[in-house]
């Protein structure tokens, strides 16, 4: 299993959300800010079978506006040992 890390501009984060959910990928935002002048953005974490990173990705890159080339996103995937859903 593995965790998505993404931080994106925060306009994007419900469509990015509602395509990840669309597909039965589950999601949780979180509110952040950064870089020089400490923009709006979200964190996105998104926990995905071995299988399922390619596509989640893949989902995330395409939905992300990419008009603006100064607001870019950042992802990053991390391996998890345990999972617990309770």
């Amino acid at each position: 299993m593995k965790l998505i890390i993404t931080i994106i501009p925060g306009n994007d984060s419900d469509s990015v959300s509602l395509a990840l959910t669309e597909r039965k990928f589950r999601v949780t935002q979180i509110a952040s800010a950064g870089g020089f002048l400490r923009k709006g953005n979200a964190t996105l974490l998104v926990g995905v079978e071995d299988e399922e990173l390619d596509d989640a990705i893949a989902i995330i890159k395409q939905t992300v506006n990419k008009s603006n080339s100064k607001q870019k996103g950042v992802l990053f995937v991390v391996k998890v040992d345990r999972f617990i859903h309770f």
